[in-house]
């Protein structure tokens, strides 16, 4: 057995094959693969093996049309049928609303190049006549997928891997990792047959390996606890049943007729297809538990747990509604095995928190649809250091400590649940919330507030009447203008025409300081470094040239500043901060220390014309009427001020574009500040608001967001944020980003849409017929009365006065190429003295 490896991968159902296979393929040459028991014993052997296509996730869109391709290439290279099934995939709506969300993924889909096609139920009927479609109203139909044997493509993978050099052991645990400081030490132990259990043996081995992936599939926290990590990847139970075969399907396919597609009732919330003349039903339904929060038992290997059909018989009752000819057929199997998931659906793929070359690809819900494509971008990342798509949606840290087994379960059962629930754009789950709260939660709470939930944290999203019921969010959720839209458009208003007042609590900030604190940061980031008491807009780079994080460098003196950065990112933040100013201390030998400091200071955003009207009723100072002037209090300067009896590290920058401040206050005084700032800002008719106006807002300014405009995808330049990018100094990533040239660009677009719609920032942007871009982000704008968004199109479309189309409902509405900050160009707003 080989004792050292390039890279060694921890796991061999379809994910790790498919890693160890694309590494190979990418050309490292020293792979191996360990899996404790036989290939394909964990999940990977009872699953259902479907291959849906339908995903609202860019990244996962992108993974899962990869792997429908490359299947397709399996038997040419390794002689091994992988047992793909190319039937189609039909997927059923009952109502117009579960039609409004197939327009919805479908212009998702032409981004990445799925084909699908629109059917009638005529249409449908005509071509499956056992399927019931009176009570249908459509259904997207996916030509070019289908179902595959989860053994057969991993075996097919594995042998691709073996003839590619990849050495594959079987019956090898691995019970350690050891980080040396240059490479791993991973303790594993043989294992053996011992009365139907596997069970281990005397015989240990140390490999080393210069990089590590584990894909352990349902023993993650297994994984989690030999690595000292939190991993939410956590089994939830999922049953499907084989049918006798029926009788008028055997008919069916004798008469010549092909084979049915795979059916999705998505509002009967089942999937079925054939098999062997009969059906598979597999249910999501309400109340399956998550299963081993904390290990796997030795005694369970390819394993099943009990069938419980009184929980699925809503779904076994509708399956029958469809298929009348199922009515009468008998159950032939049955399975109820553990499915990883997360708490929002999708696999954790990335590097692994703190530590150095571990890889993670855990938590997959849709293993055999997602193995290849993951194989192969994570393969990228490995060995290129960068995917050619962002995978920033999928990165282990998106989830910080806070995160406990608990809520891992918790939110895992509600994600199976959530699998065919429309997935509404403005969607908010309930399971384990509120957990994460700012002290004035409550206060806002009374006034209204409708939140989201952003990293754990409880966010107002608006602001909706007092005495809505407690389920008024809900009920406004839509793939259109929702209930909460016109409280979103009175809010923006306030911004623009008079001032408003936003908890951005959740913002993430990190003290950097120390004597090599400058010198780390002028490398780290591709600005150049505000003076003290000033701030700039700045960006880490990846190694590959593209944007890896924003920051907002408030600097408060020679060698201290602060970092600000998406609440939504924390961890994933923290960890690309804490890693490079390690190896910068390695290098340099200079101390730089750095801490997170997100949760002892809450932030409020004081934004509009009449903003500095209501700090003057509270500061504290020998001449309140000029200490917030533009003389002693310019435009993207910090000031220490008083307010009332609260200090307050005050910012003058305004994520909406109006006059205002960033308020950074002690977290234990916000209830005190809140109470000030709405009693002075009640003559002035202050009100306050919630991220959705505020994301309309900076849209009217082409303020680029990470996680949209901004990612590992795009350069600053290709982001058009030229201005914030210094290139007389060195900077990480600052040669591939000049290598990269610019490959698309970021434009601001105002739109023609429909009256009772604006975009989601998820739709294909044409040239006449031809795709040219997609939006990344989209809206409503308050200034100019109609539908806003951004996104990218090739470089020679993004000039302002373009005429593009923008795919929405299935139809091409028009919209402009504007030049950037269509709202107030000039930042006069921004800068008003008083």
């Amino acid at each position: 057995m080989k004792t050292h490896v390039k890279a060694l991968v921890v796991g061999g159902g379809a994910i790790g094959t498919s890693i160890a296979y694309h590494l190979a393929r990418a050309g490292w040459q020293d792979v191996m693969l360990l899996e404790r028991d036989e290939l394909t014993a964990g999940s990977t052997w009872h699953a259902a093996g479907l291959l849906p296509l339908f995903n609202m996730s860019y990244a996962t869109s992108h993974i899962h049309d990869y792997s429908v391709k490359f299947y397709k290439t399996l038997e040419e290279e390794t002689g091994l049928n992988p047992g793909f099934y190319v039937v189609g995939n039909l997927r059923m709506a009952q109502t117009q609303e579960r039609m409004d969300e197939y327009m919805l993924y479908a212009s998702t889909a032409e981004t990445v190049g799925i084909p699908y096609e629109w059917l009638t139920p005529a249409q449908i009927k005509e071509r499956w006549p056992l399927v019931r479609t009176e009570d249908l109203k459509g259904a997207i139909y996916h030509p070019t997928d289908g179902y595959i044997n989860p053994a057969d493509v991993t075996q097919a993978m594995a042998k691709g891997a073996r003839q590619r050099g990849v050495v594959i052991e079987r019956k090898w645990q691995v019970d350690g990792y050891e980080w040396t400081g240059s490479e791993w030490k991973v303790t594993a132990t043989k294992m053996t047959e011992k009365g139907g259990n596997l069970v281990p043996t005397d015989e240990q081995v140390v490999i080393t390996a210069e990089h590590v992936v584990t894909a352990t599939g349902n023993h993650a926290q297994r994984t989690a606890r030999l690595l000292g990590l939190k991993i939410p990847a956590i089994p939830v139970e999922h049953q499907y049943i084989v049918t006798e075969p029926d009788p008028a399907l055997v008919e069916w396919r004798k008469a010549g007729n092909p084979e049915h597609p795979v059916l999705r009732d998505a509002d009967a919330k089942w999937y079925v297809r054939e098999e062997r003349g009969g059906w598979i039903l597999g249910p999501y339904e309400r109340g399956a538990p998550a299963r081993f929060l904390y290990d796997v038992p030795e005694s369970f290997r390819a394993d099943l747990f009990p069938l419980d059909l009184e929980r699925i018989e809503e779904e076994y009752m509708s399956m029958i509604h469809r298929i009348p000819s199922t009515e009468t057929v008998g159950l032939k199997d049955d399975f109820n095995g553990p499915i990883c998931y997360t708490p929002d659906g999708n696999p954790l793929v990335g590097p692994a928190p703190g530590l150095r070359n571990m890889w993670l690809a855990e938590g997959f819900s849709f293993g055999i649809t997602a193995a290849g494509g993951t194989g192969y971008y994570l393969a990228q990342m490995m060995v290129e250091g960068e995917a050619e798509i962002d995978m920033a949606s999928l990165d282990p840290k998106r989830y910080g400590n806070w995160m406990t087994t608990e809520y891992a379960a918790r939110k895992n059962e509600e994600c199976y649940e959530h699998v065919y629930i429309l997935h509404h754009p403005d969607e908010e789950r309930e399971a384990c919330r509120p957990l994460r709260t700012v002290p004035a939660y409550d206060r806002q709470k009374a006034l209204g507030a409708q939140f989201g939930q952003v990293n754990g944290w409880e966010r107002p999203n608006y602001y909706g009447p007092v005495d809505a019921p407690d389920n008024f969010d809900h009920d406004a959720r839509s793939f259109r203008r929702g209930g909460w839209w016109q409280y979103a458009v009175n809010e923006a208003k306030a911004i623009r025409e008079g001032v408003g007042l936003i908890d951005a609590s959740a913002f993430t900030k990190h003290l950097v300081r120390g004597p090599g604190a400058v010198a780390f940061l002028d490398r780290f980031t591709c600005n150049k470094l505000p003076n003290v008491g000033r701030i700039n807009l700045t960006y880490a780079l990846t190694g590959a040239g593209t944007t890896r994080t924003e920051y907002t460098i408030v600097r408060f003196a020679e060698n201290e500043f602060v970092l600000i950065s998406a609440g939504a990112w924390a961890a994933y933040d923290a960890d690309y901060l804490r890693k490079a100013a390690e190896d910068f201390i390695s290098a340099s030998g200079d101390w730089v220390d750095i801490h997170d400091i997100s949760t002892q200071w809450g932030t409020f955003a004081i934004a509009g014309p009449k903003s500095r009207d209501v700090l003057k009723e509270i500061v504290k100072d020998a001449e309140p009427e000029t200490v917030l002037s533009n003389k002693r209090f310019p435009w993207l300067s910090m000031r220490k001020i008083e307010l009332g009896m609260c200090p307050v590290y005050a910012v003058r920058v305004a994520y909406t574009g109006e006059l205002g401040w960033e308020l950074y206050h002690p977290i234990e005084m916000q209830n005190y500040l809140w109470d000030q700032l709405m009693e002075a800002g009640a003559k002035h008719g202050l009100k306050p608001v919630g991220a959705r106006a505020q994301n309309w807002l900076r849209q009217e300014k082409s303020y680029r967001a990470f996680g949209t405009e901004l990612g590992r995808d795009a350069t600053p330049l290709e982001a058009g944020l030229d201005r914030f990018v210094d290139l007389s100094k060195e900077f990480h990533g600052k040669q591939a980003m000049l290598d990269k040239g610019i490959r698309s660009k970021c434009v601001t677009l105002l739109i023609e849409g429909p009256e009772d719609a604006d975009p989601w920032g998820r739709e294909a942007l044409y040239d006449g017929d031809t795709r040219v871009g997609r939006l990344t982000s989209g809206g409503y704008s308050v200034v100019f009365g109609k539908s806003i968004g951004m996104g990218y199109v090739k470089p020679e479309l993004a000039t302002p006065g373009q005429k593009l189309k923008v795919k929405m409902f299935d139809q091409l509405w028009d919209a402009e190429v504007v030049p950037d900050s269509p709202y107030d160009p000039k930042n006069e707003a921004i800068r008003k003295d008083g």
